[in-house]
């Protein structure tokens, strides 16, 4: 069985999507669309912007999701997934290229997450650190003992064996990542990241996003989409909206989401987007499990 999978932020690198636009006439019509529908033009700075332009967090979310949608939409009959499941910001990908959501809807709720995560970032001085090397019960234990109600610091993306990301206030962060290299982690780096994303300091733009998501339409996928929050597999509208409403400011399961594709049957991994991080973690996930082969699409 064939599982399509979307890459989140930090995938993305000046030049992404050039060449689709440049050799596709579906996808120039898509980018050009896009460029209406933020009223800017995402495409120049997409093509040959800055390395800065481009993290900019309300940047970063809708350039990624176009790259990795139209990708897909590109494919056309090529394109026929059994299962889909997007990491973070890629589960709005893939519900676009499932059918769940309209490429315009898809790209509005995108851009809204991105402005409304960008001033949840602006309003409390917070990051994100990976942590190597540890299992993920001693990263639970030591967040558990830092994290106090005015100092956050939580799990938020579990994202192979070895490697979880922790999020929350600097300065619980930093405290957490002492702890863990001292518990035995072999790296707890601080990401350059503008917040604390998949922790309880995302209200505010949960709370903004719910509204938009909740105004917008839903359909049924063409194929289960396996979602962040419960790494469960799901096609009902009504459940994938609170999910995606849920996921702002919950764990994203990626493990266990990639664990329970493998399970459902899925043999083939695509990563339809930019960078190869998620062929990466699938690998990690999937060792030594011959019948599993993870590709990216070039």
């Amino acid at each position: 069985m064939k599982a399509f999978v979307f890459p989140g932020q930090g995938a993305q690198f000046v030049g992404m999507g050039k060449d689709l636009y440049e050799n596709n006439p579906l996808a120039k019509e898509l980018f050009e669309k896009a460029n209406e529908i933020l009223g800017y033009r995402i495409t120049d700075i997409m093509f040959s912007g800055t390395d800065e332009e481009l993290k900019q967090t309300k940047v970063t979310q809708p350039a990624v999701f176009l790259h990795s949608v139209i990708k897909a939409m590109s494919l056309g009959d090529e394109f026929q997934p059994d299962m889909v499941a997007g990491h973070s910001l890629g589960e709005f990908s893939a519900l676009v290229a499932a059918g769940a959501l309209n490429f315009e809807d898809g790209l509005k709720l995108v851009y809204a997450r991105a402005m409304a995560m960008q001033k949840a970032c602006e309003a409390a001085p917070s990051t994100m650190a990976a942590i190597v090397g540890l299992d993920d019960e001693t990263i639970e234990k030591v967040c558990a003992e830092v994290s106090s109600e005015e100092n956050i610091v939580v799990p938020a993306n579990y994202n192979c064996p070895g490697q979880l990301v922790i999020s929350g206030n600097i300065e619980a962060v930093n405290a957490a990542c002492e702890k863990l290299k001292a518990a035995g982690a072999k790296r707890a780096l601080v990401l350059p990241v503008g917040g604390a994303f998949h922790s309880p300091l995302m209200q505010p733009a949960k709370d903004e996003l719910q509204a938009a998501i909740e105004a917008t339409t839903f359909n049924t996928p063409k194929c289960p989409i396996y979602q962040n929050v419960d790494a469960q597999a799901h096609t009902n509208p009504e459940e994938i909206k609170a999910n995606l409403i849920a996921q702002l400011t919950a764990s994203v399961r990626w493990t266990q989401e990639v664990q329970n594709m493998i399970a459902a049957g899925a043999t083939e991994f695509t990563e339809c987007g930019p960078g190869k991080a998620l062929q990466g973690m699938i690998g990690k996930i999937a060792k030594g499990n011959a019948e599993v082969s993870v590709c990216g699409i070039a």
